[in-house]
């Protein structure tokens, strides 16, 4: 199987870059993230002329989670069990953001995952994403407490960048979200719960960046981080022969197809 995850940053926008990839990339399940519209809106009919089946969980214009499979869609669950509510209005509930999509496709459990962005270190949103990463970690330590041989992909943009080299500057980041201790420590708490990075082993080393931002020549610069991210449960880490970052996926040119998003493909192929 050949899985991947994407930010694709709007997929009306982008359907075309995306599908054009599927189809060079043989990938047999995508999960997708800020997909950036709602269920009815969501552009089925291209990934179904390829042969995907898809499934969608979206409630406006913001985030979105979405996983495209040729392989079979089986078991969709969205949200997780104590996934935590958010709401931006004092006088508006608060409720379950489009951010978690569980699917089972041929045998693996797949969840696409939009971690909160957390905004800056001083605002509740950021109380938020640490909250709503506790709550990941418990809930995936506990499929791993049912089923220890369960091959689980905890796939997505995490809005984490767990290390130094991570980040194309230290000082850049130094009073941002996605580095801080809090952040890190969430992160490494989920992979203390049994479920690895498989890519890194993969894609060694420094300036090995999935985000790069539009603005100020940041990709060419390579200015970017690294911040989306396949766990593996040990049952699905075992079976990793190969993983890579999709860099070319982010450029622009003549012969690409559509505008780029701002994240990079992530790939593993399991035996």
């Amino acid at each position: 199987m050949r899985l991947a995850t994407w930010n694709v940053n709007s997929i009306r926008a982008r359907v075309d870059r995306v599908t054009d990839w599927l189809s060079r990339a043989d990938v047999d399940v995508l999960a997708m993230q800020e997909t950036k519209c709602s269920d009815d809106q969501f552009p089925t009919m291209p990934f179904a002329a390829l042969g995907y089946e898809v499934v969608h969980c979206g409630f406006n214009q913001w985030n979105g989670v979405a996983i495209a499979s040729r392989v079979g869609i089986d078991d969709v669950a969205v949200g997780f069990d104590g996934q935590p509510t958010w709401s931006d209005k004092p006088d508006a509930e608060a409720a379950a953001e489009a951010r978690a999509l569980g699917a089972t496709c041929d045998g693996v459990r797949v969840w696409s995952l939009y971690v909160p962005n957390g905004r800056t270190v001083d605002s509740p949103h950021y109380a938020y994403k640490l909250e709503w990463l506790a709550a990941l970690r418990k809930t995936a330590s506990d499929w791993l407490t049912t089923d220890p041989a369960a091959p689980i992909a905890l796939v997505g943009d995490w809005n984490i960048a767990p290390t130094d080299e991570d980040v194309w500057s230290v000082e850049f980041y130094r009073h941002s979200t996605h580095v801080t201790p809090p952040e890190r420590d969430a992160f490494a708490a989920i992979v203390e719960a049994g479920f690895t990075d498989v890519v890194r082993p993969h894609t060694p080393g420094p300036d090995v960046f999935t985000y790069w931002d539009y603005t100020q020549l940041r990709f060419p610069k390579n200015r970017g981080m690294r911040i989306d991210f396949i766990l593996g449960s040990p049952a699905l880490a075992e079976r990793v022969e190969h993983a890579e970052i999709v860099r070319d996926e982010r450029k622009t040119g003549k012969n690409r197809v559509g505008s780029p998003s701002d994240h990079a493909p992530v790939l593993v192929t399991l035996r």
